[in-house]
């Protein structure tokens, strides 16, 4: 369900497809140089060490069900499924803040504890 068009939804759907389509250098260039990242793990601040944190998870991935995205000019909510090599349903949300077209904020909710379940069941 995409609830408008606004600018913000328009980018991190973008975004989405990209990331999610295993194309983490067109998924970059929605990604401000200086993007500060609130995820489960801990702040993660500027494109690379965003781009450290995704590319590992799109590489695994193997598929993804955006559910909703709501929005405005600025922000923009994202809530989607995903499957992955170790986790076969591991739903993930997003509150994207958007400067000059580019994502500036993320906040990145999702449940860590099926992912740290499959590494230690594969050691």
């Amino acid at each position: 369900m995409i609830s408008n068009d606004s600018t913000a939804v328009r980018v991190a759907l973008a975004y989405f497809r990209a990331w999610t389509g295993k194309d983490m250098d067109k998924a970059m260039t929605y990604v401000a140089d200086d993007i500060v990242c609130d995820a489960p793990a801990g702040r993660i601040e500027g494109a690379a060490a965003y781009r450290a944190f995704l590319e590992p998870f799109s590489r695994i991935l193997t598929s993804a069900t955006m559910l909703a995205a709501f929005g405005d000019e600025h922000t923009a909510l994202v809530m989607y499924d995903t499957s992955s090599l170790p986790v076969a349903d591991a739903p993930g949300a997003e509150l994207l803040t958007i400067l000059d077209g580019r994502i500036a904020r993320s906040r990145f909710i999702f449940d860590r504890a099926p992912f740290d379940a499959a590494r230690a069941s594969a050691d």
